[in-house]
Parts: structure tokens; C-alpha cells; sequence
């Protein structure tokens, strides 16, 4: 009988799996960071308020913390990088306030590329197809979401016209939280997630010319409640999450996944409550994070089990062994699967 309750065990304790974990960083900073692009295992890029950025290129082992000179008034909530070499920064506010800045040397050098002229306009992330091809998104702008593009590595900013961007409801917008409410992949789809009024996706196959809407089940209702994040395993599979900001323990309606590209969507259960910020790791391995904690998913967000209480902002992946998150007061986390 011993024999057979050890066998049981040596089975469960070899097939479930082993407790990840975050390990954190020292990085010379208090700047509150909600930007991170993970470009694989080496280099890692993280952006936030005071136009601060920071860069290491080996793993974390060392960091390089700067200021975009002429930005240190500026929140910079999104970050996309290529490289060790070439990033791009959004800054958030509004009117002029919301601007895209470039590097192409590591950060020894920023180039402002784009001044928002549009004084209703509130930019709150940006999206990449490769790192010439890009989109930004604002609040809406009378009814329909305010969208700039580039085609020739941030040269030129164009705004989109009306007739190419998305209808909002009214009280619709999107959230700056993580620089996640949009998402490129392939050479011309786009996701863009929403809330406020009401919890929408809104798909775009051509580049953003035109676009379809579809209603996600998580909670909204106010302008601190809705989708916060969205990320894409592949083409079919996503996460989205979110919940009510100003109730971080409230678990209900904080999250759902997609097979079929966003057009429907299945609630998921056991995230520890609002979510700011999701990413796919692997196809099934998934990770939440938010003001009161983060969580992860073994089997592709449909079950959930808590990592810790720590506060994060934003979280990024590429791959099992580069996992990052970042939060207030300059912290920096990565994150450990055994």
C-alpha cells in the first residue's frame, strides 16, 4: 500500500508543473514604469514617467537608465523596441503632451518624430508590424478613435481619416495602463481593445482601414472599468483582461479568451482580481499581472493560479526563458519557470 501511495505521488509531483516565480532587479531609478518590449532573452527595454528609459542587453545583469532630453515632464506608457539598438517611445496627455520619440543608437540619441496637434486627441498606446511599419491610438475624437500611422520607420506620422477609423460608443475609450490595447501581428491585422461604456474588440485585416467590432465579457459600465490588455498567442488564439481599477480584489469579469481571432469569446475564472497587463509565453502558458498581484495559466488562460501580491504595470514575453514585468518605483521582475 505504501509502495503504491508513493508511486501516486512521485506521478503527481513529476506532471504537475513547478511553481514559477518573479526574481527582481536593481535598476537606478523611482520612475513608474507601465512600458516594456522584451526582444529575447538579452534585451530588454522598459519606459515610464519622467521620460525615463531603461535597456540591458545581458539578461539584467546590468542596466542602463536614462531620460529622453527635453521629455522629463513626459509619462512614456508604451515602449517598442528592435534590437539593442533601435526603440521606439509613446508618451501620453493630451493635446501636445502625446508624442513618439525614436532612437537608433541604444538611446544615446532620441529623434521626436510625431507631436500630437490635436488638442481632444489622448494617445494611449502603439503597435508594430516590423519596425517600419507601425500604428498609434488615441481616446476617440468626435465618435471615432483617432488613429496616426507610419510606414517608413516613424518619418512620417499620417492620421488616419475618419472613414478609416473605428466608430466608439458613447463613453468608449481605452485604457494607457500597458501600452497592450492594441495589438499588430502578421502584415495587416490589428486588435485594439476597449472600455469604459462597454467592452469592445475591434479587428482590423487590412491595416486599419477598416475595421469590425465584437463585445468581450468583461466587466465595464465607468470610465475605470473594461479591457485593459490583450495579447495573441497566434492568429485565432488571444487573452484579454481588465476588470475595475478602482477595485483591484474584484475577480469577477476581469478576463476571457478567444479562439477564432476575437470575433467570440469564453469568461475565465481565478485571476486574482484587476488586471492590467497579459502575456502569452507559450501557446499555453500565460501570465497576468495587476496592481494587486499577479497570476498564472498552464492550459492557455482557461485556469488560473496565483504567483504573488506583488504591484505591476505592464508584462511582456519571448519566450520561456524571457519573461518580464514591470511596476512602480522602478520595478523590474523576471519571471522564473522551473
Amino acid at each position: 500500500m505504501m509502495k503504491r501511495l508513493l508511486n501516486i505521488f512521485f506521478i503527481l509531483t513529476t506532471t504537475l508543473p513547478v511553481s514559477a516565480q518573479w526574481n527582481t532587479f536593481n535598476v537606478a531609478t523611482e520612475s513608474s514604469f507601465r512600458g516594456i518590449s522584451v526582444v529575447d532573452k538579452n534585451t530588454i527595454w522598459a519606459s515610464g514617467t519622467d521620460g525615463t528609459f531603461v535597456r540591458t542587453i545581458n539578461g539584467g545583469k546590468t542596466w542602463k537608465v536614462g531620460r529622453v532630453p527635453g521629455a522629463e515632464n513626459l509619462d512614456f506608457r508604451d515602449i517598442e523596441a528592435f534590437g539593442v539598438d533601435t526603440a521606439y517611445l509613446l508618451s501620453i496627455g493630451e493635446g501636445s503632451s502625446s508624442r513618439i520619440y525614436k532612437t537608433i543608437d541604444g538611446g544615446e540619441n532620441w529623434t521626436l518624430q510625431f507631436t500630437n496637434k490635436n488638442s481632444l486627441a489622448f494617445f494611449d498606446a502603439f503597435a508594430f508590424w516590423d519596425r517600419d511599419h507601425g500604428i498609434a491610438m488615441s481616446d476617440p475624437v468626435d465618435g471615432h478613435f483617432y488613429l496616426a500611422e507610419t510606414d517608413d520607420g516613424g518619418l512620417t506620422w499620417r492620421v488616419l481619416s475618419q472613414s478609416s477609423s473605428p466608430s466608439a460608443m458613447k463613453g468608449e475609450a481605452a485604457f494607457a495602463a500597458s501600452g497592450t490595447c492594441i495589438v499588430a501581428r502578421g502584415s495587416k491585422t490589428l486588435w485594439m481593445v476597449t472600455g469604459g461604456s462597454i467592452a469592445r474588440l475591434h479587428k482590423s485585416t487590412d491595416s486599419g482601414r477598416t475595421w469590425t467590432p465584437y463585445q468581450v465579457p468583461i466587466g465595464a459600465g465607468n470610465s475605470s472599468a473594461g479591457i485593459f490588455s490583450l495579447s495573441m498567442a497566434d492568429d485565432s488564439h488571444g487573452i484579454a483582461v481588465g476588470g475595475e481599477y478602482t477595485k483591484p480584489f474584484l475577480s469577477t469579469d476581469t478576463g476571457a479568451v478567444t479562439a477564432d481571432g476575437g470575433k467570440t469569446w469564453k469568461k475565465v475564472t481565478g485571476l486574482g482580481g484587476y488586471r492590467s497587463g497579459a502575456a502569452f509565453i507559450t501557446r499555453s502558458i500565460v501570465v497576468a499581472v495587476g496592481t494587486n498581484g499577479s497570476d498564472i495559466s498552464y492550459n492557455g488562460g482557461i485556469e488560473w493560479r496565483k504567483l504573488d501580491a506583488a504591484d505591476y504595470n505592464a508584462v511582456a514575453s519571448a519566450g520561456r526563458n524571457a519573461t518580464w514585468a514591470v511596476g512602480p518605483k522602478g520595478r523590474i521582475a523576471k519571471l522564473r519557470i522551473p
